[in-house]
């Protein structure tokens, strides 16, 4: 089971520290972005949660200045700053999905290198790369060559390298796709630790509903638009009653079933069956008496995830991820342990 999240801290009061504007943006005739608007407070995390094609790398991309906005505009402070300008990366850090670490350079070299590249003095730069290393717990490690670390030590260190030149916003793209549980918790502890250490503002994306937990506030993205946006707890309230699910083969028809049966909205997942319905653990008796011992593996109810919510609001399911460690926590496709903000029981015919 997912470990529970941190209470998310409140922002702090004034001014936002980034402001996005309608920001739009096309590849020839095809929309990506459609009117996007949102605000971070400092020492605030916000995320953007979406399945893939939904608009969250192409946003990354303008916000890193990697890509000119079609229309909008962004502001820092309150100042209107060009996507692309100097100014705007210098306050930013960004750590990429894909992995930027020089594989032969050490760890120490790797951030050194970073601070190079933002003027940083060398001597504040040691300074900086020692109290980074210690802070990701790197520390006895900061002369191997960075291709020799695992995969979850690299990522802290790709998230060392972004934070040496202080920046005052963080931007990362699926920050913990593909790591195991502990690896994504160190993860989650090293960015956590920069923002109550220095009110680190973080903007990020994902697919994971775990991860998106972790946040302030959450952006569902859909098709280059946000369709809502705000605190998890109140975007999981979005979807009235439990979340029953059934685990079966041949979904589809089963689904068709119990809605006969039972006269109650089903969708077909991956692995079962999924109903929403007030009061779930009431139905969980009359299935198990309605179909033919051996028809279902197992029936859960739980409390509504962030998946689900993602469901209700778009029509869309989130693709699903299995980190090394395990099955992916929260997704609506699992008859598994529930994600933060969830509770479960579970019947095996």
């Amino acid at each position: 089971m997912t470990p529970a999240a941190p209470a998310p801290r409140a922002a702090a009061a004034g001014p936002a520290r980034l402001a996005v504007r309608d920001l739009t943006f096309a590849y020839g005739a095809r929309r990506v972005l459609e009117g996007v608007s949102f605000e971070v407070r400092p020492a605030e995390i916000l995320g953007f949660l979406g399945p893939n094609g939904a608009g969250k790398s192409t946003l990354f991309a303008i916000l890193a200045g990697l890509l000119p906005a079609g229309g909008g505009e962004i502001r820092l402070d309150g100042e209107r700053l060009d996507p692309r300008s100097r100014a705007l990366r210098a306050r930013m850090g960004v750590v990429f999905q894909e992995p930027s670490l020089d594989a032969k350079l050490s760890a120490r070299e790797n951030l050194l290198l970073g601070a190079a590249l933002f003027r940083v003095p060398r001597a504040e730069a040691e300074t900086r790369a020692a109290a980074l290393l210690e802070a990701a717990g790197l520390a006895d490690r900061g002369g191997e060559a960075a291709g020799k670390l695992s995969g979850g030590m690299r990522r802290r260190l790709e998230l060392a390298r972004a934070l040496v030149h202080r920046p005052e916003v963080l931007l990362l793209d699926e920050p913990t796709s593909g790591l195991d549980a502990a690896a994504f918790r160190r993860t989650w502890e090293a960015i956590e630790g920069q923002r109550r250490a220095n009110g680190l503002t973080a903007i990020l994306t994902t697919h994971r509903p775990d991860e998106a937990e972790r946040c302030d506030r959450l952006a569902i993205l859909s098709h280059g638009r946000i369709v809502a946006m705000g605190a998890p707890a109140a975007l999981r309230s979005a979807v009235a009653g439990d979340v029953v699910l059934v685990e079966a083969d041949d979904p589809g028809p089963l689904a068709a079933g119990i809605a006969g049966r039972f006269a109650v909205e089903t969708r077909a997942v991956p692995g079962g069956v999924a109903i929403v319905r007030e009061r779930g653990h009431e139905l969980i008796p009359r299935l198990v008496e309605a179909f033919p011992r051996g028809r279902f593996r197992s029936v859960s109810v739980r409390r509504p995830t962030l998946a689900d919510a993602f469901l209700h609001l778009t029509g869309e399911a989130l693709a699903e991820e299995t980190p090394a460690g395990g099955a992916s926590p929260g997704a609506v496709a699992e008859a598994t342990p529930p994600s933060v903000g969830s509770s479960a029981s579970t019947v095996r015919p």
